[in-house]
This record gives structure tokens, C-alpha cells and sequence, in this order.
């Protein structure tokens, strides 16, 4: 089967949107650990900050990225045509 430009640019725009919240969860999961000590000086609502992102703000960071995936997605589904129920 061969694929067409717009199925190419439609790969293109999904691999686009991963990588870029492949990269604000790789920020929020491994370089906030690398400067734990460093970001511990911050008080954020009482808490050492590195605290308080290894607490709940990753996880709503995680919650985040997968609401504006899935978001995202929708939209870009209905665009080209390959939502669900569009059969």
C-alpha cells in the first residue's frame, strides 16, 4: 500500500507532537531528580520545591500531557479524516 503526502504529514504532525511531550516529561521526570538539591532552596507553598514536584506537581505534569495528548489527537484525527466513527 503507499502512503500519500498527506498520510506522511499526518505521521509527521503525531511523531512532532510526542517528541515534544516525550521532552516535558523527560524535564519533569529526570532533570528536576538531577537538580533536587539545587531547586530544594525554593519554597513553593511551604515546601522545598524539589518536595513538592516529586510529590503532586509531576503528577499533575503527567496528568496534563496525557489530557492534551488525547486532545491533540482528537483534533488532528478529525483533520485527516481517521477519527473514530468516521467510517
Amino acid at each position: 500500500m503507499q502512503l500519500t503526502e498527506r498520510h506522511h504529514e499526518y505521521w509527521r504532525k503525531n511523531l512532532r507532537l510526542t517528541s515534544v511531550l516525550l521532552a516535558i516529561w523527560f524535564v519533569v521526570t529526570f532533570v528536576m531528580a538531577f537538580f533536587a538539591r539545587e531547586l530544594a532552596t525554593i519554597n513553593f507553598f511551604g515546601w522545598p520545591f524539589s518536595f513538592y514536584m516529586a510529590a503532586q506537581g509531576s503528577l499533575i505534569v503527567y496528568v496534563v500531557i496525557i489530557w492534551y495528548y488525547a486532545r491533540a489527537m482528537r483534533k488532528l484525527d478529525e483533520e485527516y479524516g481517521v477519527a473514530e466513527g468516521d467510517e
